[in-house]
């Protein structure tokens, strides 16, 4: 018997997609499963002394979705807390202790190292986890099993990263209790590819899930969409990093929902790029039920744009708007200001231009998070020890460590950059800025979208606001 342990506590609560994917492969395998679900806990401690107390698995398999909030100024990291459900774990079973999860997949072996792990798996969990039993159960020829982060003697190895070409991912979604999920966090999850080919300077998706995009048959996503419904969950949101990236599979996925009436029954939220985007897509994903886009927009100067390496420019970005208000779809536009290069100018020009475009919300954070082994990380490298590199914002003395939260907020934007921010921004509702004093999450009002801990998200949830984030968070806005 295998045991799976959802560590995340963030509230609002996010069902563990990837740990209800993993269980499902793995019963689908033949094995065992158990879960310890400590988000839905409310003395975790307690929970996990009652879970090992009946219980004597074999492996202990723990998922770790999120580093820390990427959020300045908050800057929380949750690796202590992982290191401490670890540490409490080892008296309650001598079971070996396995790693997982997308937050542990950008830091892989620095992770099994800092809290004491047994094993880690970087990539795909679903089939990698069932081969890691196999192997302890007899082979123990570790150097088989896809993505595992393992010693051997006074070594430390690391496997080629478990990226399947092609996906195979349950439908069932039966492992997790998403319906309580449903009720205290509004929404549930669903993946439809993994991976992105794209070389965006700050994206850490490449690192984690692979650097091409592995597709699910949009089938396979319909008949997951429909295992959901049956269980009266019908808000969704696609996980993917971007839907539209293919355009086309993103086309076949709408065209499956269409086919079996699901766009009637069901409102779906998801992540996108600005291009490529059309009135096709546009029409498409609106027949399927899509509710609102999340555009990964970063910037409306073409300066700017060009050194993320988007794709897209600034007449790109008010297509995009056009086409959702064309279709009834809500939308966001996510910013990522203070890049390398961020100026003052560059900053006036991109919210005065998200302010003519007139999205229904933009969401405009401070600062980038530096992840290793991203083309940010690597420039910002070049410039000499990166606690000594301009602009870089830590909450930590020392060596810079990427492990815990570090950022990076361009020095040309002055002493004050989140003043400068708000300056421009004005008053304008439709604007997720940077907070005022305290830490984001303690405002009273939905000052910005930072969602971890977020009590206004919470208490809109538990009265029944079921949507993505940001559009709870406006729509709380516009009561106000």
């Amino acid at each position: 018997m295998i045991a799976l342990v959802n560590t995340n506590r963030m509230t609002p609560v996010v069902a563990p997609l990837g740990l209800d994917y993993v269980a499902g492969a793995a019963r689908a395998a033949g094995l065992e499963v158990e879960i310890l679900d400590l988000c839905l806990a409310e003395d975790p401690e307690a929970a996990a002394r009652r879970f090992f107390a009946r219980l004597n698995p074999e492996l202990v398999g723990l998922t770790f979705r999120n580093v820390d909030d990427c959020f300045w100024p908050s800057g929380r990291s949750f690796v202590e807390e992982l290191a401490g459900i670890v540490s409490l774990i080892r008296t309650l079973t001598e079971a070996p202790i396995v790693l997982g999860g997308v937050g542990f997949s950008i830091f892989g072996r620095r992770l099994v190292d800092r809290v004491g792990a047994d094993f880690g798996i970087r990539g795909d969990g679903e089939q990698a986890l069932i081969a890691l039993v196999g192997e302890i159960r007899g082979g123990e020829h570790l150097e088989r099993v896809p993505g595992l982060i393992w010693r051997d003697a006074a070594r430390a190895l690391a496997n080629e990263p478990a990226w399947p070409r092609e996906l195979n991912v349950p439908t069932a979604r039966d492992a997790i209790d998403n319906v309580s999920y449903f009720r205290l966090g509004g929404q549930a999850g669903v993946e439809t590819k993994r991976g992105c080919h794209r070389h965006c300077i700050y994206c850490a998706d490449p690192v984690a899930k692979g650097p091409a995009v592995r597709q699910r048959e949009p089938a396979e996503v319909a008949n997951e969409v429909e295992s959901l419904l049956r269980q009266g969950i019908d808000v969704l949101h696609l996980c993917d990093g971007e839907f539209n990236i293919p355009r086309e599979h993103a086309r076949q996925v709408c065209e499956a929902l269409i086919r079996r009436g699901l766009g009637e029954r069901v409102r779906w939220y998801a992540y996108m790029s600005v291009v490529p985007f059309d009135a096709d897509l546009a029409a498409a994903m609106r027949r399927a039920g899509c509710a609102g886009v999340d555009f990964t927009g970063d910037s409306a100067s073409d300066l700017m744009l060009a050194g993320y390496r988007e794709a897209h420019r600034r007449e790109d970005l008010a297509a995009a708007v056009g086409l959702c208000r064309e279709q009834g779809i809500t939308v966001m536009i996510d910013l990522l200001l203070g890049g390398p290069g961020e100026t003052p100018d560059t900053l006036a020009d991109t919210i005065a231009f998200m302010k003519s475009i007139a999205p229904d919300c933009v969401g405009a954070p401070l600062g980038v998070r530096v992840y290793p082994d991203t083309p940010l990380a690597g420039i910002l490298a070049a410039r000499g020890p990166l606690e000594n590199v301009p602009g870089i914002r830590r909450a930590y003395d020392g060596p810079a460590d990427l492990l815990r939260p570090t950022f990076y907020i361009s020095p040309q934007l002055g002493e004050d950059p989140a003043a400068l921010v708000r300056d421009l921004i004005g008053g304008d509702e439709r604007f997720f800025g940077p907070a005022e004093g305290g830490l984001p999450g303690d405002a009273d009002e939905p000052q910005d979208h930072n969602y971890s801990h977020n009590s206004a998200l919470v208490e809109a949830v538990r009265h029944g606001a079921r949507g993505a984030y940001w559009d709870i968070l406006r729509g709380l806005r516009a009561r106000a």
